[in-house]
């Protein structure tokens, strides 16, 4: 298939990965978004709040295997060659609360290295059952840059303009000067889906999570204790030495600030998980001490919340036909992905490229 111009809306991690995807594939494209990789960081452009890490709690969801799945090879694969710096390579623990929300052998025992479940005996207080196995984590304020570098030097476009309606594109308004308009369009807007024109999804709506981000270089192992009760702890450490601590999953909680409270839960459940976030020196000092959160205040960097795109019926993957104002264009939905952006990108980029070309005339 010849290859068409194409707008791809939202400079997220997952409109990223698509334009990547679709750039690839021989099409022109550009990316239309209000916040672009290396801006400041502002509670309407997620992805830069994010752990981020590899950990698929895709259960029995098919779907969301095959994303996860294919995202943790590409992501594995970057990690030893050109990407190598947005990524770290560690051992990863995970304790669930609920079985409900687990790994399993079934699932990922040949997707994930060193997979293997845990026993009673190597359990923490309050977990049911529990995995080990080697994953990756993202350095999401380097990961960002590099993938929109990656797509602009390949000869993409990126414009930074505010969509009001889905129309604009169709139309070519953000077509550069003497070139056709798109013939298709992919709406990556996240949280932005709810209240974009033509889109309007109300199914969306936030999942709000809130972090810590502290120094702590000497931290080269991943935790996590997942939980449905709105609690999800974790410890995420990134290449550079910065550690990610979190945090919480709150539905439909706009507050654009952290809380202080949280932010006192996070640190105190982070170091009942992880005592090894105390500074070695504080710990060497005197063994016998019980640490607690103020040996961690020092090694903070900031506290920061985010909100998780999520949709009730999952990620909306599917295209339709839609009339403009004055043509009519593809236009291919590829949103809703809550906590799951970075783990899925990939493997969801490609089905909205397959579901692209299903949709143009062949």
């Amino acid at each position: 298939m010849a290859g068409v111009p194409v707008v791809v809306i939202g400079a997220g991690v997952v409109g990223l990965s698509t334009a990547i995807k679709a750039q690839e594939a021989g099409h022109s494209v550009t990316i239309v978004a209000e916040a672009l990789p290396g801006d400041v960081k502002s509670i309407h452009y997620t992805s830069p709040w994010a752990g981020a890490h590899h950990v698929s709690l895709a259960g029995k969801d098919v779907r969301q295997q095959r994303m996860d799945r294919e995202t943790f090879k590409t992501m594995w694969a970057l990690s030893e060659n050109e990407a190598e710096g947005c990524f770290l390579r560690l051992p990863q623990a995970e304790y669930y609360a609920e079985e409900e929300e687990r790994v399993s052998a079934e699932e990922y025992g040949d997707v994930y290295p060193d997979f293997k479940e845990l026993s009673q005996s190597e359990l923490i207080p309050g977990s049911l059952s529990g995995a080990s196995f080697t994953t990756l984590t993202i350095d999401t304020p380097v990961y960002l840059p590099y993938l929109l570098q990656r797509f602009l030097s390949k000869g993409g476009r990126a414009v930074r303009v505010k969509v009001q309606h889905v129309s604009q594109a169709i139309d070519g308004a953000f077509s550069s000067p003497g070139s056709p308009p798109p013939q298709a369009v992919f709406v990556c807007a996240g949280l932005g889906a709810r209240s974009l024109g033509g889109v309007e999804d109300k199914d969306v709506f936030p999942i709000r999570g809130q972090t810590v981000l502290v120094r702590a270089p000497w931290v080269r192992f991943g935790r996590t204790l997942s939980s449905l009760d709105g609690l999800w702890t974790y410890i995420i450490p990134r290449r550079s030495g910065d550690v990610i601590l979190g945090g919480n999953k709150s539905a439909d909680d706009w507050y654009p600030h952290p809380r202080p409270e949280m932010t006192r839960s996070i640190l105190e459940r982070c170091l009942a998980l992880c005592p090894e976030l105390v500074p070695p020196e504080v710990r060497e000092k005197d063994p016998s001490r019980q640490p607690n959160i103020e040996d961690l205040k020092p090694i903070i960097i900031e506290e920061g919340c985010g909100l998780r795109p999520a949709r009730k019926d999952g990620i909306r993957l599917e295209s339709e036909i839609v009339q403009g104002s004055t043509r009519k264009a593809v236009v291919v939905h590829n949103y809703g992905h809550g906590g799951y952006g970075y783990q899925s990108s990939w493997g969801s980029a490609t089905m909205a490229l397959e579901l692209l070309e299903k949709a143009l005339p062949q």
